[in-house]
């Protein structure tokens, strides 16, 4: 997609940089082939180590404008580190990628405190300490830009699979929304805040195996669907996959607000005695 027509994406011609933490592998290194192919000076930040080493080897060879920076995004210093590299390398930040996260599973909602607080530490808290320390500089730069934060379905129709994840995704969520609406509400400003919410995306966080299952999506397909969707505006970059459509997403989410709606058992969808009015609903045209 390096065609892509940046008239419709203005942060991407506005000369700044592209800064996106969990940049060394999955949808943020994807994200930083596809944005440096854009002629898009890249600042990729995760923590220290091999594998951020050779991203950014990567990204060189391929010709990129690159620097790595080491970070923990649960630390906010290292968010304002990260910061001033970035300034310093490239002069400005047009596209601020806040996808470092974690799947960590803490289990019971009344155990592993310790667990909980990493995850939500990272998850939640890594994306508002980058907002903190990057937002002020670029709403006063008065340029193009975009903040785009990495959420996930789970975060949506929130499954009783992992409690810690989803409560970090749904709080992710509602931050996005509300820093939308302060973004649009700021007299002047011209960055706008968009929530990605990856379908099953083959990644290290997610691969049980070696190959790629037929069901997953490439990292790259999901910033490719990014793009041209924040080419067309949307705040919700909903993607499918190989084996969930839009469709199919947008009834599990419907169900899941019905049963506040229609005063529901909580979680009804994996209620026993919900199970076929869910699939009955689901099968519905």
């Amino acid at each position: 997609m390096t065609d892509i027509d940046l008239k419709r994406l203005p942060p991407l011609a506005d000369g700044g940089a592209a800064v996106i933490t969990g940049g060394a592998s999955g949808i943020g290194l994807a994200a930083a082939h596809r944005l440096a192919a854009l002629g898009l000076p890249v600042a990729i930040a995760d923590l220290p180590g091999e594998t951020l080493d050779a991203a950014l080897t990567g990204l060189k060879a391929g010709g990129a404008r690159a620097i790595a920076v080491p970070v923990d995004v649960s630390i906010p210093g290292d968010l304002e580190r990260l910061r001033d590299a970035a300034l310093e390398a490239f002069g400005h930040v047009g596209v601020l990628m806040l996808n470092a996260g974690m799947g960590l599973n803490p289990g019971s909602c009344w155990r592993n405190p310790d667990a909980w607080r990493r995850l939500l530490d990272v998850n939640l808290w890594g994306v508002i300490n980058g907002v903190q320390a990057f937002l002020p500089g670029m709403v006063a730069a008065g340029r193009h830009g975009y903040v785009i934060a990495t959420g996930s379905k789970q975060g949506i129709t929130t499954p009783p699979s992992n409690a810690a994840y989803n409560v970090s995704k749904a709080a992710l969520k509602s931050f996005a929304e509300a820093l939308q609406h302060e973004l649009r509400s700021t007299e002047g400003c011209r960055i706008s805040a968009h929530l990605l919410v990856p379908g099953y995306t083959f990644t290290g966080m997610t691969a049980r195996s070696a190959e790629k299952p037929p069901a997953a999506w490439s990292p790259d397909q999901v910033v490719g669907f990014m793009l041209e969707r924040l080419a067309d505006g949307d705040f919700y970059i909903l993607c499918p996959d190989n084996d969930v459509s839009r469709d199919m997403d947008e009834k599990r989410m419907a169900w899941a607000m019905g049963d506040i709606i229609e005063n529901r058992p909580a979680l009804s969808r994996w209620h026993p005695d919900w199970k076929d009015r869910f699939e009955a609903f689901m099968s519905r045209r």
